[in-house]
């Protein structure tokens, strides 16, 4: 059930998120926590009956609802943790904020909520304190003019105010006797706040010096928690350059690992180039034999290059010879025809010599 229906006034003024604990109430100082997270924390102002509420809700449990009072005190423990203690809960509520900031300011609202509440309740009991002041003057003052009127008065008097007066002063002591029931009413009703208050005081009280008890304990707690954590810190340090080095030597290894199959690659690659070898070395002897067998036919062939050198040589002085008897025949031939032509040359001159004889004769 939601402790703030929602035909209700209250609004909310204030609002953060914090982790909620509460008191062991069988030790009265160790912490337990109400909420597994932070959740949201707020001030409520019911202006109806003009108080203040803290409220928080989990889910669908109401872990906080603690109606704030003149006589309770916001105490902060830590940086980061306050706590105050409500009576009629029978409990004390511990709040751990994220940063400090965060918890001045629930501190600041908790005094301002605080005061707030103090002045609505002076107000609230001079209201009381004026309220039956009135009705016991009434009291003295109604009775006392009643007698006066009646011992003082004539018979005139009597006659004339006697039916309406005695009416309407039954009815202002009626009203006057509600007055001062209501008020005694509220003198006892304010006396048991105010023993109520006194309890929770004490109580209070109480759970202040065994705050401050638990907040001695929680301090040496704190002292021994930091000397194991810079202790831990310490061995942290040592474990990551225990893991530096581990990891170094990680790759190292990795790459020695990267080495040796590249190595392994290479072996392989050799030993099939060995086994080729080795297939090869098999056919070395018929190669040789065929090697053999080539280089005496190179011998053969050589020879007969040999050979054929000799008759290229012979051959080409036989061509040198022809060429140079076809220059001397040509030469010759040359000389031959130009005296050829000279013949020819003469017997055509003679023969023209001779047909111009036949001619003539």
């Amino acid at each position: 059930i939601s402790p703030v229906p929602p035909y209700s006034r209250e609004q909310p003024i204030f609002t953060t998120r914090a982790h909620v604990f509460q008191i062991d109430p069988s030790t009265k100082k160790n912490w337990v926590p109400a909420s597994k997270q932070a959740v949201t924390v707020s001030y409520f102002y019911d202006s109806t009956r003009n108080s203040y509420r803290i409220i928080s809700v989990d889910g669908a449990k109401v872990i906080i609802n603690s109606t704030i009072t003149p006589n309770m005190t916001f105490t902060k423990t830590s940086q980061k943790f306050g706590q105050w203690a409500d009576s009629r809960a029978n409990t004390v509520f511990g709040l751990g904020f994220p940063s400090e900031q965060q918890l001045t300011k629930f501190a600041e609202k908790f005094q301002e909520v605080k005061e707030a509440a103090k002045l609505a309740r002076d107000r609230s009991q001079e209201k009381i304190e004026t309220s039956s002041n009135h009705s016991q003057e009434s009291g003295r003052e109604t009775p006392s003019s009643t007698r006066a009127s009646s011992v003082n008065g004539t018979d005139d008097e009597k006659a004339s105010h006697g039916g309406p007066a005695e009416a309407h002063l039954k009815s202002e002591n009626d009203k006057l006797k509600i007055a001062l029931a209501q008020s005694s009413c509220n003198v006892k009703k304010w006396e048991t706040e105010l023993q109520t208050l006194r309890e929770s005081n004490a109580r209070l009280t109480t759970a202040l010096q065994e705050s401050a008890a638990s907040i001695e304990h929680w301090k040496k707690q704190f002292s021994a928690c930091k000397e194991e954590n810079d202790q831990l810190r310490s061995k942290i340090e040592e474990l990551e350059e225990q893991c530096n080095e581990i990891n170094k030597e990680k790759e190292r290894n990795a790459q020695l690992s990267r080495r040796l199959q590249e190595l392994e690659t290479e072996l392989q690659d050799k030993e099939l180039e060995l086994e080729e070898l080795r297939k090869q070395g098999e056919v070395i002897p018929q190669l040789m034999s065929e090697c053999e067998s080539v280089s005496e036919q190179l011998q053969a062939a050589e020879k007969k290059n040999k050979d054929l050198e000799e008759k290229v040589r012979t051959l080409r002085t036989e061509v040198e010879e022809s060429k140079h008897r076809q220059t001397n025949l040509k030469t010759e031939l040359k000389n031959f025809l130009d005296v050829l032509d000279g013949k020819i040359d003469e017997l055509h001159d003679f023969r023209q010599g001779l047909s111009k004889l036949g001619v003539d004769n």
